[in-house]
């Protein structure tokens, strides 16, 4: 008899579980099929889809509402995204409420990371917000520690979008440690830390990476890399030292070596390819025997100007 209830009971229980959660699915599909009613109802299907993204509620209030179902409403969100994001124009404020959908997306699904990815792109590169990218993008980093795409294409913000290549190559150093990241990446990480003046930190990063990497042949690579950092780090400490010669001696050194006998510099650095290191008298430049060309990256965009408030705030 004891058996008996006790079977009843937990079937009911059951039941009542399935009906709830049936319900809860109707709700939402009910909820979607009425929005997709109203705006099926307007002429500007796509003008109402935009105006839709501006009034979604807030992530943390969605989520709880939709009673355990909100990776399906972060995918349904998803699609309707895709339809505004195929438009061949978008106004500003358009990619504003993207943003916003975007968040309430990644809100509902933080590990959606894809949505980061191809969100940072769009509003990064399309809708020259890079601010707004970042912000997304910070937030993927945080919730996917292990997706390397991510801290990537926040490197990419930070040195090409925002001119700021020391945080660039934190965060593309970042990426590069991550187990799927692409072999380029260490290279990348240490020209834009030679590039922003950082040159001990590319060395580091290589340091680190050359004791964790045991492929001959990325070895090698990792090899040559640090070399080449190496000529950007003496090459910043000569010509701070011709500076120095020029400011007490009010004129430019012939040599390199005039430097050593003024104390500019304690002792001449050896060029690690086994070349020297020259100066032009003329110009008071230094430069590399075996690599002319200082250790450089890429040309960045001139930073944009924002003069339109963000709407879900």
């Amino acid at each position: 008899m004891a058996f008996s209830t006790f079977h009843l009971h937990h079937r009911s229980t059951s039941i009542v579980n399935q009906l709830l959660l049936g319900m809860g699915g109707i709700l939402l599909l009910a909820c979607v099929g009425w929005l997709q009613g109203e705006l099926d109802l307007r002429r500007d299907r796509t003008l109402v889809q935009i105006e839709g993204l501006a009034q979604l509620p807030q992530g943390e209030y969605l989520k709880p509402a939709l009673l355990g179902y909100h990776h399906l409403g972060a995918d349904i969100l998803w699609l309707r995204l895709i339809q505004v994001i195929g438009k061949k124009r978008n106004s500003a404020d358009e990619y504003e409420w993207m943003y916003h959908a975007l968040d309430v997306l990644t809100t509902l699904d933080p590990q959606y990371a894809y949505a980061y990815y191809a969100g940072g792109i769009i509003l990064g590169d399309l809708a020259n917000r890079p601010d707004l990218s970042t912000r997304l993008l910070e937030k993927g980093v945080s919730a996917n520690p292990d997706v390397w795409n991510i801290p990537f294409l926040l490197g990419y913000n930070y040195y090409f979008l925002l001119g700021d290549p020391a945080k660039g190559a934190e965060y593309i150093m970042k990426a590069a440690r991550l187990p799927d990241g692409p072999s380029y990446l260490p290279g990348l990480a240490t020209r834009m830390a030679a590039e922003a003046g950082n040159p001990d930190t590319a060395l580091a990063f290589l340091e680190a990476r050359l004791t964790d990497t045991h492929d001959p042949e990325m070895r090698e690579g990792l090899a040559y890399r640090m070399k080449e950092v190496i000529i950007e780090r003496d090459l910043l400490i000569l010509e701070s030292a011709v500076e120095a010669y020029r400011t007490q001696n009010r004129a430019l050194p012939a040599t390199l070596t005039d430097l050593v006998v003024a104390g500019a510099l304690s002792i001449l650095p050896q060029e690690p390819f086994g070349g020297d290191y020259r100066l032009d008298p003329k110009t008071g430049a230094v430069s590399s025997s075996t690599h002319p060309e200082r250790l450089r990256t890429f040309f960045k965009r001139p930073q944009p100007t924002y003069s339109f408030p963000r709407t879900w705030e």
